[in-house]
């Protein structure tokens, strides 16, 4: 690369703490667990071969630059610089104190050819593959055990032209887990920003035994009909920062997840502290969902600020007998919601199991839920709060929630307790506790 394109390169990777530190001043941010930083070193793709014509295979390019980084160990870390144009890859792994920074017009492009794709093991709080038992396909881009990495750039893409996969998926003819976008498993400080993420073949992108995450300021895209391509799957992870960005795919938005049944419980790796900020989006599915994956455990859930539109249902959580692990200490405020088909479902009836071994026993308990400050319109049916009868769902508090709609049918709810407060429809009667409209009050 030329010494004054490298230079600037060098100048914009430290102008990018700056401006993230002004954007900060502007309003209510949980981003600063993982401030952006700039590098000391700044490389490009092109420099080991990497060719942009969206034929070329990158994928030991992507390796051998990586490679270098991790074994070269710049003191404040490298960026790898990927220009415009379109560069078609397989399935790499990133490494820490490492920058990848996609600039405008460039994309970094899945291959489709499957039968190249590398597996891993399954997580061992699923104990098999999502959707088959076994293994399951590497993400698209992956990061396992590492620390200080930034995913980010000026709105450049990374495609996984999933619909290779999806149509394996429709022909059920997957021999494995299909893969996700991107993942980091056991990682810590992660940020993901400025960056456009399309066509995953499965979850966009996943978090999983992680730390101090940020994903803000991304757009993600999958058509509607696209199976099971969730946007952001924070998954028995700690520190979770989800801020300003829009989601249009063909499952939830934004789903918090803990592990499936037993192997969930053995594992016992809750998902804890997690924000979700200012999203807008659409999807057949949930917009804002917990589950129904959470045998883990999950509390300290923060939701406020999100727009959901063209969406099945606004607010999903949901959990089954079997999961065991808890649902705890969730705030969801500022909803706005509209031409969704049920605006909020609680349920304890939810989601399938790995394998006949799982506890039928293993109840989970829900406590703890406020949702405030909601308002819908062209909702056609207000929602349900269905709990477990051995294990009712407790202190669930709807206050100033307001939907609006031709109602076919209005609130549902059983083996639950709590309180409401200015709620339009009419809420159930099980939502009528003299002491949980004290806790309720109190949330307001």
């Amino acid at each position: 690369m030329a010494i004054k394109t490298l230079a600037a390169l060098c100048l914009l990777s430290m102008l990018l703490l700056r401006c993230s530190s002004a954007e900060e001043e502007v309003a209510a941010t949980c981003s600063g667990i993982v401030p952006m930083r700039g590098r000391a070193e700044v490389i490009s793709i092109t420099d080991f071969g990497g060719v942009g014509d969206g034929l070329t295979l990158n994928t030991a390019a992507f390796q051998a630059a990586i490679f270098r980084i991790s074994h070269l160990r710049r003191r404040g870390g490298t960026l790898l610089y990927v220009p415009a144009g379109v560069w078609l890859t397989g399935s790499f792994d990133l490494t820490s104190h490492m920058t990848l920074y996609l600039a405008k017009g460039a994309v970094i492009k899945a291959t489709q050819d499957t039968t190249k794709w590398p597996l891993i093991d399954p997580l061992p709080s699923y104990g098999r593959g999502r959707e088959l038992p076994g293994r399951r396909y590497k993400s698209f881009i992956h990061g396992n055990g590492l620390h200080d990495v930034i995913i980010t750039g000026e709105n450049g893409t990374i495609d996984g032209q999933g619909d290779v996969w999806w149509n394996m998926w429709r022909q059920r003819i997957l021999p494995f887990t299909r893969p996700n976008l991107v993942e980091f498993m056991h990682s810590g400080n992660i940020l993901i920003s400025n960056t456009v993420f399309q066509n995953s073949p499965f979850w966009n992108i996943h978090p999983v035994y992680c730390s101090n995450v940020v994903v803000r300021n991304v757009t993600i895209l999958a058509p509607f009909d696209s199976p099971n391509t969730d946007g952001v799957d924070p998954d028995s992870s700690l520190n979770v920062c989800i801020e300003d960005s829009y989601i249009s795919t063909g499952d939830d938005l934004v789903a918090v997840k803990s592990g499936w049944d037993e192997y969930g419980i053995a594992y016992g790796r809750p998902s804890s502290s997690i924000t979700i900020r200012r999203v807008t989006g659409s999807s057949p599915f949930a917009g804002i969902a917990i589950g129904s994956e959470t045998s883990g455990g999950v509390d300290n859930v923060l939701v406020e600020n999100v727009n959901i539109y063209n969406t099945g249902i606004g607010i999903h959580i949901k959990t089954n007998i079997g999961r065991g692990g808890y649902i705890k200490n969730v705030t969801i405020s500022d909803v706005y919601l509209n031409k969704v088909r049920k605006g909020l479902r609680i349920a304890g009836d939810v989601g399938d199991h790995p394998d006949s071994k799982f506890n039928p026993n293993a109840l989970p308990v829900v406590d703890g839920l406020i949702i405030k400050n909601v308002w819908g319109e062209n909702v056609l049916q207000p929602g349900s709060i269905q709990g477990i009868k051995n294990s009712p769902f407790t202190r669930i508090c709807l206050s100033n929630v307001r939907l609006f709609g031709d109602w076919s049918q209005s609130w549902k709810c059983m083996d639950v307790s709590g309180a409401a407060l200015e709620v339009q429809p009419t809420p159930c009667q099980e939502l009528t506790s003299t002491f949980d409209v004290s806790f309720c009050a109190n949330a307001v």
